[in-house]
C-alpha cells in the first residue's frame, strides 16, 4: 500500500486536521484582514482631518480678521460656513455613495480638504478665503455623513466601539489643531497663512489609505454583518450595501428622525460657536493668545477619552436620555462661569464645555442605533446631519452680530446657554428605545 505523502504536516488533502476548504478560508481571510486594517487606518486618519480646518482658524481668528480686514459680522459669516457646507453636501452624500461607493466619496472628500487647506493661505481677500475654506468644508461634509454609514456597513456588531474610535480620533484632531496652531506658527516664524496652510500636509496623508481602499477589490462586510448591533440595530450585508428601505419609511414623518435632527443641529450650534468664538471670549477677558488656544485645546481634548467612552455607554443603554441631560447640564454650568468669571475659572469652564461637546459622538451613536438596516442608517444620517447643520447655521452668525453691536459677551453667552434647553429636550426624545422602522410600522 503506498505510503501517504507528507508535506509539512499535510496528509492526503489534510493539514493538521483541516480540510482544503478550511485552508482556503484561512487564506481568503488574509486579504479581508488587510482590508479591515486599512479601513480602520482610513477611518482614523479621516477623522483626524474633519476639524483642523475649523479649530486652527479659531485659534488665529483675530490675526485672520486683521489680515483680511474682516468685520465682526463677516467673521460671524465665516464661522457659519462650516454648517452651511455640511448641510448642502450632506443631502447629496447618500446619492453620491450609491453612485460611486462610499469609499470613493470619502477619498474625494479627503482630496477636497487637502486642496482647500493648501489654497487658503494664498487668499488675498475675504471672498477667496471663504471659497478655499468652502472647498475644504465640502470634503468634510460628505465624510461627516458617510463615516457612520461605513461603520454600520463593515462593523455592524461593533457600532459603539468603532464610533468611539472614530469620535476619539476626531476629537484628537480637533484638540491638536487648537493647541499647536499658534505655537507652531510662532516657531516657524511665519504669519497666520503658514499656520493655517500646514494642516494640508495631514490631509494629504489621509488620502493614501482611501486610495488603497478604492483601488483594492471590494471586500465583504465583516463576519458580523448580520449580527444584531448594540441597541437592536441589525442589517444584512445587502442592506448595508445600500439597498433602499421599504417605501413606508418616510423620515419626514418620523418623530425620532426629526428629534435626532434637532438634537444634532443644536449640539452642532454649540460646538461651532465654541470652536469659532471661545478663544476670542478668553482673549477679551485678558487671556493671552497662546493660552486661549490651549484653553480651546483643553475643551476639544476632553472629547478624546470621552468620545470613546460615551458611545460604548450609549450602546449599552436602552434609553440615552439621561446622558443627553447630563451633558447639557455641564454646558449650562460652563456658560454660567463664562458669564460671571471668564478668566478666573477659565480652565474649569474649558473642561466643562469639553464634556458638554461630547453630545456629538452621542448623536452619531444614536443615528446608528435608531435604524435596523445599513440603508436606513444612510438615510437617517443624511437626514439628521443635513437638517441639523441647516438648523445650526444662524447660531455662530448671531453670536458675531451680538458681539459686534453690544461690544461684550453677556448677550452672546446667554444665547449660547439658551440653545442647550431645546437640545436636551430633543435629545431626550431621540434617545428613546425605538427605530425609524418601528415608527413606520406603527403608522401602517
Amino acid at each position: 500500500m503506498p505510503t501517504p505523502i507528507r508535506t509539512r504536516g499535510r496528509v492526503d488533502g489534510q493539514a493538521d486536521g483541516r480540510g482544503d476548504g478550511q485552508v482556503d478560508n484561512v487564506q481568503s481571510r488574509r486579504p479581508r484582514n488587510r482590508h479591515t486594517r486599512l479601513l480602520v487606518a482610513g477611518l482614523v486618519l479621516a477623522a483626524l482631518n474633519l476639524r483642523p480646518a475649523i479649530t486652527s482658524l479659531g485659534a488665529l481668528l483675530e490675526e485672520v480678521r486683521t489680515g483680511l480686514h474682516m468685520s465682526g459680522t463677516a467673521a460671524g459669516v465665516l464661522t457659519s460656513v462650516p454648517p452651511l457646507c455640511f448641510a448642502a453636501l450632506g443631502f447629496a452624500a447618500p446619492r453620491l455613495a450609491r453612485r460611486f461607493g462610499p469609499g470613493a466619496v470619502v477619498l474625494a472628500g479627503m482630496v477636497a480638504i487637502t486642496a482647500g487647506l493648501a489654497a487658503r493661505p494664498f487668499a488675498g481677500g475675504t471672498a477667496l478665503f471663504l471659497a478655499a475654506s468652502a472647498c475644504a468644508l465640502m470634503g468634510i461634509a460628505v465624510s461627516n455623513v458617510l463615516m457612520p454609514v461605513i461603520v454600520k456597513r463593515y462593523f455592524p456588531d461593533r457600532v459603539g466601539t468603532m464610533t468611539g474610535l472614530y469620535s476619539m480620533s476626531l476629537a484628537l484632531g480637533t484638540a491638536g489643531a487648537a493647541a499647536v496652531t499658534v505655537p507652531m506658527t510662532d516657531a516657524m516664524g511665519g504669519g497666520w497663512r503658514l499656520g493655517l496652510g500646514v494642516w494640508a500636509v495631514l490631509a494629504a496623508v489621509a488620502v493614501l489609505p482611501w486610495l488603497g481602499l478604492v483601488r483594492a477589490p471590494a471586500a465583504e462586510p465583516s463576519a458580523g454583518a448580520s449580527a444584531t448591533a448594540p441597541g437592536g440595530a441589525a442589517g444584512t450585508a445587502a442592506e448595508s450595501a445600500g439597498a433602499e428601505p421599504g417605501p413606508g419609511l418616510r423620515l419626514g414623518r418620523s418623530r425620532t428622525a426629526w428629534s435626532l435632527a434637532c438634537f444634532f443641529g443644536l449640539q452642532a450650534t454649540g460646538a461651532y460657536i465654541t470652536m469659532g468664538w471661545m478663544p476670542q471670549i478668553f482673549r477679551d477677558a485678558g487671556v493671552s493668545a497662546g493660552t486661549a488656544g490651549l484653553l480651546l485645546a483643553v475643551t476639544m481634548a476632553m472629547g478624546v477619552p470621552l468620545a470613546f467612552v460615551i458611545p460604548r455607554m450609549a450602546a449599552r443603554m436602552r434609553n440615552q436620555g439621561p446622558l443627553v441631560v447630563a451633558l447639557g447640564l455641564c454646558g449650562l454650568t460652563a456658560y454660567a462661569g463664562l458669564y460671571l468669571a471668564p478668566a478666573a475659572g477659565a480652565w474649569l469652564w474649558a473642561v466643562l464645555l469639553g464634556v458638554s461637546n461630547c453630545s456629538f459622538p452621542l448623536a452619531l451613536t444614536m443615528i446608528g442605533m435608531r435604524s435596523r438596516s445599513g440603508a436606513g442608517v444612510v438615510r437617517l444620517s443624511a437626514f439628521a446631519q443635513s437638517f441639523g447643520y441647516l438648523l445650526s447655521i444662524p447660531g455662530p452668525l448671531l453670536v458675531g452680530v451680538l458681539y459686534q453691536h453690544t461690544g461684550g459677551w453677556g448677550l452672546p453667552i446667554a444665547l449660547m446657554a439658551a440653545f442647550l434647553v431645546p437640545q436636551m429636550l430633543a435629545g431626550t426624545i431621540a434617545g428613546r428605545d425605538r427605530t425609524i422602522e418601528d415608527e413606520a410600522l406603527m403608522r401602517d
